[in-house]
């Protein structure tokens, strides 16, 4: 599950390019804003500050596995595969505290650059069961 800021145009964007790049068709999407990100983010009161990307991996036995920032990254470039593997492989190698500097960085900026969006993008009738509110 891919937590992402509904009212962001890069995290919009971002959605759309891993719906595009998805082959297996399993990555879920929910909005920070909706109900199923509030359930995460009350088991996990060191995210009450996080408004961008945050990955949400439920293992077989129900543990959640939550990612933030640069990590979150690394690991759905790793899920998306191909040439997301660079990403990956560049993630693992650089130290994560200057790549979460670079993550924030970016992210106090992203509205700025990609604009905002007043409501959460409703998305295509084709894809919409893979998001939760």
């Amino acid at each position: 599950m891919l937590l992402f800021d509904g009212h962001c145009g890069f995290c919009d964007r971002t959605v759309q390019h891993v719906l595009a790049h998805d082959e297996r068709g399993s990555m879920r999407f929910a909005p920070l804003q909706g109900e199923w990100a509030a359930g995460v983010l009350d088991r996990n009161p060191a995210l009450a500050d996080i408004d961008s990307l945050v990955l949400v991996e439920i293992s077989e036995d129900g543990r959640e596995r939550v990612s933030v920032r640069s990590e979150a990254v690394r690991r759905v470039a790793g899920y998306l595969g191909g040439p997301h593997r660079v990403v990956r492989t560049l993630l693992a190698v650089v130290p994560r505290r200057l790549a979460d500097w670079g993550y924030d960085l970016f992210a106090r900026r992203r509205h700025r650059w990609f604009g905002e969006y007043d409501e959460c993008v409703v998305p295509a009738p084709e894809v919409r069961a893979r998001f939760l509110d």
